[in-house]
C-alpha cells in the first residue's frame, strides 16, 4: 500500500537516510516501502532536545532512522532509566514507549514519545506553579 503525503512549501521530509526539502509550490508525493519516513514536523533536531524527554524523543527518532535500532538501545535504555528516576510518575508513558520498541514499531514508540514530552511539560509547568 502506498503512503501519500503533501508537503508544503520549504517543508522538509526524511525519507530512509535522505532529507527532501520542496523548493517549489505545494507537492503531493506518494512512496511505496518500507524505508523510514518523518514529515518536517516530527523531526527532532539534537540542538531542540534540551529536556529529559526530549532526549529520549531524540533516541526513539534514532532507532526508527537506523538500519539497526538495537545499536540504539543502550543509549535509550540510559536516558529512560535517568527519566524514572527524576520522575517515577512517568511509568506509563515509558512503559508504552518501550511495548513499541521492543515489538519493532519504532514509528508507533515516536509518537508514545511526543506524550512523554507532553507529561513533562506539564510536571515542569506544575512545578514553577508550586
Amino acid at each position: 500500500m502506498s503512503l501519500k503525503v503533501e508537503i508544503k512549501s520549504g517543508e522538509r521530509i526524511i525519507i530512509g537516510d535522505s532529507i527532501i526539502t520542496n523548493s517549489g509550490h505545494r507537492a503531493k508525493l506518494v512512496i511505496d516501502g518500507d524505508a523510514p519516513i518523518l514529515r518536517e514536523k516530527d523531526i527532532m533536531r539534537p540542538e531542540e532536545a534540551d529536556t529529559p524527554c526530549k532526549r529520549v524523543y531524540l533516541a526513539v527518532q534514532t532507532m526508527y532512522l537506523a538500519s539497526d535500532p538495537k545499536a540504539h538501545f543502550d543509549l535509550y535504555f540510559n536516558l529512560i532509566g535517568e527519566v524514572q528516576q527524576a520522575a517515577p510518575s512517568t511509568a506509563a508513558q515509558i512503559d508504552a514507549i518501550n511495548n513499541q520498541i521492543l515489538t519493532g514499531f519504532y514509528y508507533k514508540a515516536l509518537k508514545q514519545a511526543q506524550t512523554l514530552i507532553a507529561y513533562e511539560k506539564e510536571l515542569i509547568e506544575h512545578a514553577e506553579c508550586s
